[in-house]
C-alpha cells in the first residue's frame, strides 16, 4: 500500500474527531482482552540496511534463505538476504511489474503476486514466476499469468498457496468482509495460462470481526485509537502458508490471524473463524509475513518515511495449533458462541462511522447556515 493511501486512512479515522468519539462510545464496542503484551512474543530476527528496502511488502523465508519486495515503484527486483537482513544479491523480476504486494514460494520458485490495485481500475491482476534454480541462465527466467475477477477490480496484497498449489487471492477491503478468490475450478499455480488471462472465482469471504486478539487493544501497528484499530485490524496486508502445511496466517496492520489448515483447504480454513488472533507488535506499516522452514514466523515491514524497521519472529508459531484440528478460533469448542464479543462486530464500526458522518454532516450545514445569515 502507498504512503498516500496509508496516510489517508488515517487522517480519515483521526478526522473524525470529537463527533466519532462520541458516536463510538455511545454504543458498546467490545474489546479483547489484554491477556499478553504482544511485544513479548516477537523478538528482532535482524535488521534490514539497504535503502531499497523502504518499501518492504512482500516476504518469503526458505531453509537458508530469506526473500523481500518492495511494493510498487520499488518491485523490479528480488532482494536476497542473509540471516542479519544483508543483501546478497538482487534478482531481477522477469517483466514489468504493476504493483507487487506479497509473494510465496513453491519447488524452487517464487510467485510475485501483482495484485495492487488502490484506484480499483485494473482489468487484470498478475502472478509473476520466478525460477530460482535458473536465474544465473537465463534460459527460464520465469513467466506472467494474468487474471481476472469476476466482480470488478479489487485491490489486494495477500496471497497463500498451500499444499495444493492452488493459488488464493484475499483481497483488501475497507467494509471489515474481504473476498477469497482461486482461479476457477481450483488450478494451480502450474496449470495457469500464460500470459492468460485466467479467470477467478469467488469462494468466500474472511470476516475476523468477532474474533478477539490477545494483547492489549492499545498496541499494535496504528497510535490513533480505537476507530482505526477497529478498521485496520481487518485490511488484509500479507498471508502465508506455514512450510508443513497446517497453518495459514493472515495479517493486517495490526493483527495477525492464523487458520488451522488441517484436514482441509487455504480457501475453506479462511472462511472459518481463526483459531487465533494476536494483536501485532508496533510497526510503522505492517505488511509483509512468511513462515521459516522450521516452523516460526517473521513479519515485517515499510519504513513509512523512517529508519528501516526491523524483521521481527514469533517462535515457533506452528506448535500454536489447537490438539484436535478444527475447534475454532480462540474460541471454546464446547461452546461455540464463547468469545464471540470479544472484538468489535462490523456492524458496529458501520454504526460509528455513519454517526460520525453524520454528525460531521451537520455540523458543516450549521456552519453554512450561520455563515449565510
Amino acid at each position: 500500500m502507498s504512503h498516500s493511501r496509508y496516510r489517508s486512512l488515517l487522517a480519515g479515522a483521526r478526522s473524525l474527531g470529537v463527533a466519532g468519539v462520541l458516536c463510538v462510545t455511545a454504543i458498546s464496542v467490545g474489546v479483547a482482552p489484554a491477556s499478553a503484551d504482544p511485544a513479548s512474543e516477537f523478538s528482532v530476527l535482524c535488521t534490514p540496511t539497504d535503502p531499497a528496502l523502504a518499501e518492504l511488502s512482500g516476504l518469503v523465508a526458505t531453509t537458508d534463505q530469506l526473500y523481500a519486495i518492495g511494493d510498487s515503484g520499488s518491485d523490479e527486483f528480488v532482494a536476497v538476504l542473509d540471516s542479519d537482513c544483508a543483501v546478497q544479491r538482487w534478482i531481477p523480476v522477469p517483466v514489468d511489474p504493476y504493483d507487487i504486494e506479497d509473494m510465496a514460494y513453491v519447488d524452487g520458485e517464487l510467485w510475485l503476486a501483482d495484485i495492487g490495485d488502490n484506484r480499483r481500475q485494473r482489468s487484470t491482476v498478475a502472478l509473476i514466476r520466478v525460477n530460482l534454480d535458473d536465474t544465473s541462465s537465463g534460459d527460464d527466467p520465469g513467466s506472467l499469468h494474468r487474471l481476472t475477477y469476476p466482480d470488478g477490480a479489487h485491490d489486494a496484497e495477500s496471497i497463500l498457496i498451500g499444499p495444493d498449489n492452488v493459488p488464493i487471492i484475499v483481497t483488501k477491503e475497507f467494509g471489515g468482509v474481504s473476498g477469497v478468490y482461486r482461479p476457477k475450478g481450483g488450478l494451480t499455480v502450474h496449470e495457469l495460462a500464460e500470459p492468460g488471462p485466467t479467470a477467478l472465482e469467488k469462494v468466500g469471504e474472511v470476516d475476523v470481526t468477532a474474533a478477539g486478539g490477545s494483547g492489549p487493544q492499545s498496541g499494535g501497528g496504528l497510535d490513533s485509537g480505537h476507530i482505526a484499530d477497529s478498521l485496520t485490524r481487518v485490511i488484509f496486508t500479507g498471508g502465508a502458508v506455514s512450510h508443513d502445511g497446517t497453518i495459514a496466517a493472515v495479517r493486517s496492520y495490526t493483527h495477525l490471524h492464523l487458520y488451522d489448515l488441517r484436514g482441509t483447504t487455504v480457501s475453506q480454513a479462511l472462511t472459518a473463524p481463526p483459531f487465533e488472533a494476536l494483536l501485532l507488535p508496533q510497526q510503522p506499516q505492517g505488511e509483509a509475513v512468511a513462515f521459516t522452514a522450521d516452523g516460526h514466523l517473521v513479519i515485517a515491514s515499510e519504513a513509512r518515511d523512517g529508519p528501516l524497521p526491523p524483521l521481527l519472529i514469533l517462535d515457533n508459531a506452528v506448535s500454536r495449533l489447537p490438539t484436535e484440528p478444527g475447534t475454532g478460533a480462540g474460541v471454546d469448542a464446547a461452546d461455540p458462541a464463547a468469545g464471540r464479543d470479544s472484538g468489535p462486530s462490523v456492524g458496529l464500526i458501520a454504526v460509528a462511522l455513519a454517526g460520525s458522518f453524520a454528525l460531521l454532516g451537520g455540523g458543516m450545514l450549521l456552519t453554512r447556515a450561520l455563515r449565510r445569515q
